[in-house]
């Protein structure tokens, strides 16, 4: 199990060494640091958990042509390592279910899914999820703030992928949501102060940008 762990991290890294997104090496770490938590304090099964978390990015289909290519290139892989039908299953059935695509993602129905869920919002809200936030507008040639420009309530995955929006509308269409779709105990504890410091730097940031402060 650890070297396929450890192999599944090599895999990763070289996959994501060039990414500019937000969706790095170093997120999928912290991912996977956050499931391992959860994971723990939940008693769910840590491998799959872990294994699922480093892998959960590598199919995403904002990286692949469908959904249906990138699961099959994380399949693949994981064929290729030896890794038995249940495990690959019951990795699959977590990467499903992670991204958030606009809200239009599959419900997770294993605890395993329900934490490495929670695990990739936690890395979307606080103060990484900040930083994260301009990083992934800035990729995408998106502005910081335009002030009559309103953000988007209603969203398919299309629109939500390919639509234009800006840092700070970001936050209104996916940030300051995710802390109430958390699925275990352990996650929605932890995503309380990371909201709570959403809702503190827009207040600060909207202030700055009046010139009120």
């Amino acid at each position: 199990m650890d070297q396929l762990i450890q192999k599944a991290e090599t895999w990763v890294q070289k996959l994501f060494e060039k990414d500019s997104s937000g969706h790095d090496w170093y997120h999928t770490d912290r991912v996977r640091k956050n499931a391992r938590m959860i994971a723990q304090k939940e008693e769910a099964d840590l491998f799959i958990c872990e294994l699922a978390s480093l892998l959960h990015d590598a199919g995403d289909d904002k990286f692949h042509e469908s959904e249906e290519s990138g699961r099959i290139f994380v399949v693949s892989w994981l064929e290729k390592e030896n890794v038995p039908y249940l495990t690959i299953k019951q990795v699959m059935a977590v990467i499903d279910t992670v991204s958030f695509k606009g809200g239009n993602n599959r419900q997770p129905d294993t605890i395993e899914g329900k934490i490495v869920q929670d695990a990739d919002r936690l890395d979307a809200i606080g103060a990484v999820g900040i930083a994260r936030t301009f990083m992934y507008a800035g990729n995408k040639g998106d502005a910081m703030h335009i002030p009559d420009k309103s953000h988007r309530t209603e969203m398919t995955k299309k629109e939500y992928r390919e639509g234009t929006s800006t840092s700070i509308n970001h936050f209104y269409e996916k940030l300051l949501t995710l802390s109430a779709l958390m699925k275990t105990k352990t996650g929605k504890d932890l995503a309380k102060k990371r909201h709570e410091f959403l809702e503190l730097y827009l207040e600060q940031f909207h202030e700055e940008w009046e010139g009120k402060r």
